[in-house]
C-alpha cells in the first residue's frame, strides 16, 4: 500500500455485471479510501444493460463502464484482489505485480436471471444489494481498523468473510 488510497482489483469471467458493480459500488462509497477497477478473465465486451440501470435506480455514479481484461491491470499497483463469481475464483488469476492480497465473495451471476423484466431486474437488485451491503461493511472495517498496511487488510478480510447471500437465478 502506498499509505493513500488502497487499490482493489475487482474480477468476473464476463465483467459485465458484478464486478462493473462492484467496482462502482466500492468507487462510492469508499471514496478517498479505495480506487477500485473491474476486469475479467473472458471479458464479455459490453456492461450489461440491467447492471447500468440497477446503478442508475441506486444512485451510483459509474464513469465510463467498460467489460475488460486481467490483463489491461498487469502494470497496475495493486492491493487486493476480489473475485465475484465461482469462474474467476477457480480459474488461474494472473500473477500481478507486487503480490496483492486476494479474497472471493462469490455471487450468483444476475445475467443468468430468466423471466418478466421486471423480475430479472430484481435478481439484479438483489445482487446489488448483497455487494452494497458487503462493501459497505468492508470499507466500514477497513476505517474503524484504520487500514494502513496489507497486514491490517488481511485481519479485515478474514474477520468479514463473504457475503451471505441466498439469491437463486
Amino acid at each position: 500500500m502506498d499509505g493513500t488510497a488502497i487499490n482493489v482489483l475487482i474480477l468476473c469471467t464476463g465483467n459485465s455485471c458484478r464486478s462493473i458493480m462492484a467496482e462502482a459500488l466500492l468507487n462510492e462509497l469508499g471514496k478517498g479510501r479505495f480506487n477500485a477497477y473491474s476486469a475479467g478473465s473472458q471479458p464479455a465486451g459490453y456492461v450489461h444493460p440491467q447492471a447500468l440501470a440497477c446503478l442508475n435506480r441506486n444512485r451510483i455514479p459509474v464513469e465510463h463502464p467498460s467489460s475488460k481484461s486481467w490483463d489491461d491491470f498487469m502494470g497496475t499497483d495493486l492491493d487486493l484482489v476480489v473475485t465475484v463469481c465461482g469462474n474467476a475464483a477457480s480459474e488461474t488469476c494472473p500473477v500481478f505485480p507486487g503480490g496483492p492480497l486476494k479474497t472471493h465473495w462469490g455471487l450468483p451471476d444476475p445475467a443468468h436471471a430468466t423471466g418478466t423484466d421486471a423480475e430479472v431486474a430484481e435478481v439484479f437488485q438483489q445482487v446489488f444489494a448483497a455487494l452494497r451491503d458487503h462493501i459497505g461493511a468492508f470499507v466500514a472495517a477497513c476505517d474503524a481498523a484504520q487500514v494502513a498496511d496489507a497486514d491490517g487488510l488481511r485481519a479485515v478480510i478474514d474477520e468479514l468473510g463473504a457475503p451471505q447471500v441466498d439469491i437463486t437465478v
